[in-house]
């Protein structure tokens, strides 16, 4: 088994190196995909590592990043998993996550991404200043998980989704998949995931739109097809301190989405006798750069009956300013 997963990983790094090298024409691709909220990170304990998280996170926020993390979660029966991401201009994410584990190797997964925007009034270009109208938009997913341990040292999740997107008059209605796969190395708690996610047929959006020109009123129904932003990504970790005590470890993963450029992000997350945390990570070739590192703190609450873990995170950017995340964890024994 260990010999057949060591090809798979080669071929990745073969297939990841060959994308580096060999970029597709048009650059950056910006701007080649809709439903761009599904990039959006869920999580605030993820967002303060940089999202370099595809072979590290293991709660219900998984589903995320890849399915396959769920399986090798801590020992509890259910997980309850909530976020709220407060961004500027009024606009907020939240993401709601559940795990239950079906047997000593199965677990099944729920997800729901929730976006709430801001009432924004409709502008045109003949009326700039806006129309006095007011225009509704609305994102959301529902997903479907199922993970399963297949060795000591190898597991595998895979993930259906819903995906929905509405403007105006407008709506775009997706079915998803995910595939993710972890690998536990064995050394210095050392681990790798690979997870491609949001991948599924295009689609046309459905509706009609009120377009005003020169020659009056025009009545828009027919429109391009639309696709969803499909992930590649590969990361590893491992802990070169790792005691009751103390815990470090350190991350690294390389991001290949269709819609733009590739990225690689590192992170790095102290635990202190499992019940505090200290995280920071940064993000390389992302169009929209990082003002200041990464930064997020933790903390465990442990029960009879299970255990509370809070997260808050800050990432700071360039044109889109801080963005706020509180998690809330909720493991049940």
């Amino acid at each position: 088994m260990r010999f057949y997963l060591s090809i798979l990983f080669v071929v990745c790094l073969m297939q990841t190196s060959r994308a580096q090298l060999l970029p597709t024409f048009g650059n950056s691709r910006t701007g080649a995909s809709g439903m761009q909220f599904l990039k959006i990170m869920p999580d605030a304990r993820s967002s303060a590592l940089s999202g370099a998280v595809a072979g590290f996170s293991k709660d219900p926020s998984a589903m995320f990043w890849n399915p396959s993390g769920i399986a090798v979660g801590d020992s509890a029966k259910a997980s309850f998993f909530v976020s709220n991401t407060k961004y500027t201009a009024a606009n907020s994410a939240n993401f709601l996550g559940i795990t239950y584990k079906t047997g000593s190797l199965s677990t099944l997964g729920l997800q729901v991404i929730s976006i709430n925007y801001a009432p924004m009034e409709e502008t045109t270009e003949f009326q700039p200043t806006g129309t006095g109208r007011f225009v509704n938009v609305s994102n959301t997913l529902i997903g479907l998980t199922y993970a399963k341990i297949l060795t000591d040292n190898f597991s595998f999740g895979l993930s259906s989704k819903w995906a929905h997107e509405g403007i105006g008059d407008v709506r775009i209605n997706n079915f998803l998949f995910d595939l993710g796969l972890t690998y536990d190395i064995g050394i210095k708690y050392a681990r790798f995931g690979v997870a491609f996610t949001n991948f599924g047929l295009n689609v046309s959006p459905t509706g009609e739109v009120n377009m005003l020109n020169l020659s009056g009123d025009v009545v828009k129904t027919s429109f391009g097809e639309v696709s969803a932003p499909g992930m590649f990504r590969i990361g590893g970790a491992f802990d070169p301190i790792h005691s009751k005590k103390q815990i470090l470890t350190l991350l690294a993963q390389l991001n290949h989405p269709t819609d733009n450029n590739e990225t690689f992000a590192v992170g790095a997350e102290y635990g202190y006798k499992r019940l505090l945390f200290a995280r920071t990570g940064w993000e390389f070739g992302s169009d929209e750069a990082y003002t200041f590192p990464t930064a997020g703190l933790g903390i465990r609450l442990p029960r009879k009956f299970g255990d509370f873990r809070f997260d808050y995170s800050l990432v700071t950017k360039s044109r889109m300013g801080n963005s706020h995340r509180l998690s809330l964890l909720f493991n049940l024994r």
